[in-house]
Order: C-alpha cells, then sequence, then structure tokens
C-alpha cells in the first residue's frame, strides 16, 4: 500500500473516530435533557444538596445539625404552602401577584371573627378560608371568562384587596397576647414537637403534607392532567374536550384557598396578626421558590416537588450566609443568580423536547 492510500486511510479513520465521539457527546447530552425533561425536580434537588453540601463544608457540623436544618424548614414554612399555590398557577402558564395580600386579609378576618367579634375560633378560620376563596375565584372569572391577562388582573385585585384590608382593619394589628388567650386554636401550627434534637411545628407538618397532596393530585388525577393540559396548549386542550374555563377557575380558586391557610400557619408562626405584613416579600418569595423549583413560567411543566426544594434552597442559602455573617445582600444577589440560571436551564430543557 502506498503512502498516500496510507494517508487516505487513517484520515477516514480520524474522521469516523470524530463523528463517533461527536455523536456520543450529542447522544449523551439529549440523554441528560431528556432525563431532566422528565423529572423537572432534579435540578432544584441537585442544587439543594450542592447547597447543603458546600454550606456544611464551609461552616462545619453546626449546620448540620438537626436543629439547624429544621429550623430552615420553620422559617420557609409560610413560603412554601404560598408556593404550592403559586405552583398551580403557573402550570397553567399565569401568575398571581395577589397571593400575599389574599393571605393578609384572610388572617386579618380570622382574626376580627376569633377576637373582635368573638365567634368560634373554628368557624373564624371557615370564614378566613371562605374569603381567600373569594379573592381567588375572583381572580379566575376574570381570567377565564373576560380573557384579561393573569398579570394585570391580580395586579387590579393585588390593589383592591389591599386596600379592602386596610380599610376593614383599620390598619390595627391583633396582639400577640390577645389571640393566645381568646382564640387559642389559631395557634395551633406554631405549636412545635420533638423528634430528638429536631424541632418541628405543625407547619412545617402542614407544609409538607400539603405539597405531597398536591402531587399526587397532580400526577394521578384527572383534573391534575387538565391543568397541565391547560397551561402547555390551551388550544389543544380545548379541542380534546378539556373545559379549560372551569380548570382555570377551580385553579386559581384553590389558590386563594391554600393562600389563606398559610395566614392561618403565619397567625401561629407569627403570634401577632398585622393587616401591613410583608406582603411584597411573601409574593416575591413565593415567585422565587417556584421558578427555582423548575417550575416553567411558560406553563405545562414541573413538579410540585420543586418548589418545595426550590423554598428549601433559599432557606439554606439564607441560613447560611447569616452564619457566616456575611451582608444580606449576598442573598438578594445569589437569589438573582438562582432565579435567571433555573429559567435558562427550563428554556435549555425546552429545546430539547422539541
Amino acid at each position: 500500500m502506498s503512502q498516500v492510500q496510507e494517508f487516505e486511510k487513517a484520515l477516514a479513520n480520524s474522521e469516523t473516530s470524530v463523528a463517533a465521539f461527536d455523536e456520543h457527546g450529542t447522544s449523551l447530552v439529549k440523554r441528560i435533557q431528556h432525563f431532566l425533561h422528565s423529572t423537572p425536580a432534579a435540578v432544584p434537588l441537585i442544587v439543594l444538596v450542592l447547597s447543603i453540601a458546600v454550606f456544611g463544608v464551609t461552616i462545619g457540623g453546626r449546620f448540620f445539625s438537626s436543629y439547624t436544618l429544621t429550623l430552615i424548614l420553620q422559617q420557609i414554612a409560610i413560603v412554601g404552602i404560598l408556593g404550592a399555590a403559586q405552583t398551580l398557577v403557573i402550570l397553567t402558564a399565569g401568575i398571581d401577584l395577589s397571593i400575599g395580600v389574599i393571605m393578609v386579609i384572610s388572617a386579618v378576618i380570622m382574626g376580627n371573627c376569633a377576637v373582635t367579634y368573638g365567634l368560634p375560633t373554628l368557624l373564624a378560620v371557615v370564614i378566613g378560608l371562605a374569603a381567600g376563596g373569594a379573592c381567588g375565584l375572583l381572580n379566575g372569572l376574570l381570567v377565564a371568562y373576560m380573557k384579561l391577562p393573569p398579570f394585570i388582573v391580580t395586579l387590579g385585585t393585588w390593589n383592591i384587596v389591599m386596600a379592602t384590608n386596610f380599610i376593614y382593619s383599620a390598619n390595627e394589628t391583633i396582639r400577640d397576647a390577645d389571640v393566645d388567650v381568646q382564640a387559642p386554636l389559631l395557634h395551633l401550627f406554631g405549636l412545635n414537637f420533638k423528634v430528638g434534637t429536631a424541632v418541628l411545628t405543625f407547619g412545617v407538618i402542614a407544609m409538607v403534607v400539603l405539597v405531597l397532596f398536591l402531587w399526587y393530585v397532580l400526577n394521578h388525577t384527572a383534573w391534575g392532567r387538565h391543568v397541565y393540559a391547560v397551561g402547555d396548549d390551551p388550544e389543544a386542550a380545548k379541542l380534546s374536550g378539556i373545559q379549560t374555563k372551569k380548570v382555570l377557575i377551580s385553579v386559581y380558586t384553590l389558590a386563594g384557598l391554600i393562600a389563606a391557610f398559610a395566614a392561618w400557619v403565619s397567625i401561629g408562626r407569627n403570634g401577632s396578626i398585622s393587616p401591613s405584613a410583608a406582603v411584597t416579600d411573601y409574593n416575591l418569595q413565593a415567585i422565587t421558590a417556584t421558578v427555582i423549583g423548575g417550575i416553567s413560567l411558560f406553563g405545562g411543566r414541573g413538579s410540585i416537588l420543586g418548589t418545595l426544594f426550590g423554598a428549601m434552597i433559599v432557606g439554606v442559602v439564607s441560613m447560611g450566609l447569616n452564619m457566616l455573617g456575611a451582608d444580606p445582600q449576598w442573598k438578594v444577589l445569589l437569589t438573582g443568580v438562582l432565579i435567571i440560571g433555573a429559567v435558562a436551564i427550563d428554556q435549555w430543557i425546552r429545546k430539547v423536547s422539541v
């Protein structure tokens, strides 16, 4: 065989090897993309584990103590519940900016009914839950039947509910001591118990049970499949026989009801009931947990378990930086990076599925 033929043969073999390498690399990337697409909670879970590991190594054994880890859960209980409500709405390709203020007015109504009006505490709770559900129903009707953009609708109802909250309450705070004496049941979710050295509250248990229940409903019921279908392609869902308007109304109503439940948990957590609670903070934290948790802002994709992991990531980062004595702005910076990273990963995963 001549030198020219040997050179051509070697060149052909090298091209084959490069092609095989490229194909293998591409195949591996696609497998990863498909895995992440089929398991949306994987990314936030990986980030959560890495966050715990990094702060554990940096801070030491103190961070890995059961007390610290359960304290993180206590701090994210309210945000985790609100995040679950926000997840339902975002899965339908919407967003609810009124979640936080619905929680606040529901808490104010519960407190006034039980403490000021002297109604039985359980009845006060039911009235508060009904008020939250009614606010959500209003959002759903405007989105489903008026076909108004969810962002505009919930921005409008945010202002309406906030103003109603201040007018109704006269901006008066109901003190912790008054709640404790006249309606101790409102503090139910603030009660804690020990499991070994871990300290858990009923609020944490409520958050976990709620998320697991919604996960089951979304993944194993017809209603859950309809929610995903409406978010993925509302026109196709309609053509397939799904009553998209009823689905949207049920989602927004349930989100309002969950926000009202978060109100009950917040009373247990905070003690007093303030009409001027940090509504904007709660809204942003709930949306942050949802986005970092891998719920696609375009609708139709994501796991509510990811929202729980997202809330835990924010809690771990906050606790870790506090224990390191870092400037609080580092938390804001890292949260922003996580949000942009989560949306970028979602876009990357969506390219695969097409």
